[in-house]
């Protein structure tokens, strides 16, 4: 049985992925809650039985039908949302992932809308939620620097 994802007993594994282009990132607008509408970056939940790096080339291909090669920890972020009586409607621990694209365009899956490649001059357009934005810059940073940990 799978554990409900609203008023969850412990928080859910989530797997993000920063997909880098050039001067640009992969963005996916949310079709389903709790951020449906929103922009964001490719993921989702990890299944049970699978690895992080898996669930992190699942949800890309499942939200954008793209592949990529060597990844890397970029970093996490904790998402919690809470109800009107302030009781945890949603609660992810996400591990975000991030590689360099090769080729193709990304195709919008069942769990997004859209797909955008979005300069950073861009985020403010699409309301990019501010822990994204800090990923994303971290994700540059271990991709570009020195002793990033490709897996």
């Amino acid at each position: 049985m799978n554990a409900p994802r609203t008023y969850p007993e412990r928080p859910i594994v989530g797997i993000g992925i920063v997909v880098l282009r050039e001067d640009t990132v992969l963005l996916v607008r949310r079709a389903h809650p709790p951020a449906a509408g929103a922009w964001s970056l490719p993921g989702g939940a990890q299944k049970l039985g699978e690895t992080a790096i898996a669930a992190a080339r699942r949800e890309l291909f499942e939200e954008t039908g793209l592949e990529v090669g060597k990844l890397v920890l970029a970093g996490n972020v904790d998402s919690i949302h809470r109800d009107a009586e302030g009781r945890i409607l949603y609660h992810y621990t996400i591990l975000d992932f991030a590689a360099c694209w090769r080729t193709g365009e990304p195709c919008p899956g069942s769990d997004v809308s859209a797909a955008a490649w979005v300069a950073a001059a861009d985020f403010d357009r699409f309301a990019l939620w501010d822990e994204a934005r800090r990923i994303i810059a971290a994700a540059r940073a271990a991709l570009t620097g020195e002793g990033a940990h490709l897996i």
